[in-house]
């Protein structure tokens, strides 16, 4: 499940956000032999990262277009959430390979970007459709390449500790580890002597060790000294990915600064714990409960609702799309595929246009014409696209071309969370029910108060926290 958020100062609505995963990988490291890694290096741990966006408009490339992936699931599937990066991989290198693709580390790259996009539109789906900006891919071996540039870590635990497992063997208290040990501080997930201990505190742990490492780097100098800064980087370049469009360096200096403001980080609660169809073992969350939390969170209000007969809000406008047409063309094969969409699209400010029925094809595109390159780099943005210049399109205008692909991802997301146009939704108070989003305990409470795996817990970055 997607554990953990992490929200930075007091940020207005707008925001950007981020989605972060960290893959189990094996490390090629002599001193590593005895440590026990999956072999698997598909998404292990996932979290959002809410930025004030007013603090994040120069991080990006602007010699570079966002990454964007044509491949996405073909259909909706139940499975756990990071399960998503692994089916999309899938099926996505066997389409590669049955159209040509012969070299291995092509077909694995490409594979990725599809996990990639799909894990970010199931995160983005899972919240209550927020809107992910960039991805973010962290592998153990980035993590023990770093706990090896600053170790010794500072950290500490509110009990003694042990598992055979991860090799973790920790007493209470405050402590310095090295990097072997900060890759077993993270991974523990049990401990014979405490029956309670779960998942979500292996999450708990892996942000104390991230407010204590970041706290290190702050106080060494590297998070303001740019050259160390890249030095850093350029020790994980390896084993990270990230959105092209972002950049590392600058997201890196700006995000220290936001620290110092004060940042809270969010474990999300669980239900219970179970089994599924194939016999492993699932996290079973109440989502109507997440996506309050996330809504609080994020500052949009409670999420109760009543329908009314008053025109529908913009809250998706896009203001460069004032004057400029949009003309949608169905080549997905669906019969009224282009409607629906422009309908749905309509609040974002376009001039509607033509609707039409084109050829089948496999992806859908878009593409302006002069005078239009804003909103069409805006709308691409929403839908997972990349927005392309064509003199086959008027001016002022944006061209939508539907493909096969609609089954899934962003547009099918938009038309699935299209109601009546003739309503609206209004907020009215929320009633006290098992859905109303719970209030956060301490992240760091010791003994009988620890939060159990049914807590919203809530971890701030002063000093180094101590957790079970």
């Amino acid at each position: 499940m997607v554990a953990a958020l992490l929200k930075v100062g007091r940020p207005p609505r707008d925001q950007v956000v981020f989605v972060c995963d960290t893959t189990e990988l094996a490390v090629a490291a002599a001193d590593l032999v005895k440590l026990i890694f999956g072999q698997n290096n598909l998404t292990s741990e996932l979290c959002a990262l809410l930025l004030p966006s007013n603090q994040f408009q120069h991080v990006a490339r602007s010699n570079q277009k966002p990454d964007r992936y044509p491949e996405r699931l073909s259909a909706p599937c139940k499975g756990k959430i990071k399960q998503a990066y692994g089916f999309a991989y899938a099926r996505a290198k066997d389409k590669l390979a049955a159209a040509g693709v012969k070299d291995p580390l092509e077909l694995d790259q490409r594979a990725r970007d599809a996990g990639r996009l799909a894990e970010s539109n199931t995160v983005a789906k899972f919240l209550g459709n927020v809107p992910v900006d960039h991805f973010v891919e962290v592998t153990l071996a980035a993590f023990f390449q770093i706990a090896q540039a600053v170790q010794p870590i500072t950290v500490c635990l509110n009990e003694n500790t042990s598992d055979s497992y991860s090799g973790a063997n920790f007493k209470k208290g405050t402590q310095q580890i090295d990097a072997a040990q900060a890759m077993a501080f993270v991974r523990q997930r049990r401990d014979p002597d405490q029956p309670l201990f779960t998942d979500l505190d292996r999450t708990r742990r892996q942000q104390a060790f991230i407010v204590s490492l970041l706290r290190q780097l702050q106080d060494g100098g590297t998070l303001s000294s740019p050259s160390k800064l890249r030095a850093l980087l350029d020790i994980a370049k390896q084993n990270t990915a990230i959105s092209k469009d972002l950049d590392p360096l600058a997201f890196a200096q700006r995000a220290s600064g936001l620290f110092d403001q004060g940042a809270s980080l969010y474990t999300l609660p669980v239900k219970d714990f179970g089994t599924d169809d194939a016999g492993e073992s699932i996290n079973i969350v109440d989502t109507d409960e997440i996506r309050g939390i996330v809504r609080r969170l994020l500052g949009t209000g409670d999420g109760g609702a009543t329908a009314t007969t008053t025109p529908p809000p913009t809250t998706t406008g896009i203001p460069a799309a004032a004057g400029v047409v949009l003309d949608v063309v169905n080549g997905s094969g669906k019969n009224g595929l282009a409607a629906q969409v422009q309908e749905a699209l309509a609040p974002r400010g376009f001039t509607r246009g033509a609707t039409s029925t084109g050829t089948l094809r496999d992806a859908t595109t878009l593409s302006y014409g002069v005078g239009a390159e804003s909103a069409a780099t805006a709308l691409a943005a929403q839908l997972g696209l990349t927005a392309t210049p064509s003199s086959a399109v008027e001016e002022q205008t944006v061209r939508l071309t539907l493909g096969a692909d609609t089954t899934s991802g962003p547009i099918a997301n938009l038309l699935a969370d299209q109601t009546d146009p003739t309503t609206t939704v209004t907020k009215t108070p929320t009633p006290t029910t098992s859905t109303t989003p719970p209030a956060p305990v301490s992240a760091t409470a010791p003994g009988a108060n620890a939060p159990a795996a049914t807590d919203l817990s809530q971890m701030d970055t002063g000093g180094v926290p101590c957790v079970r």
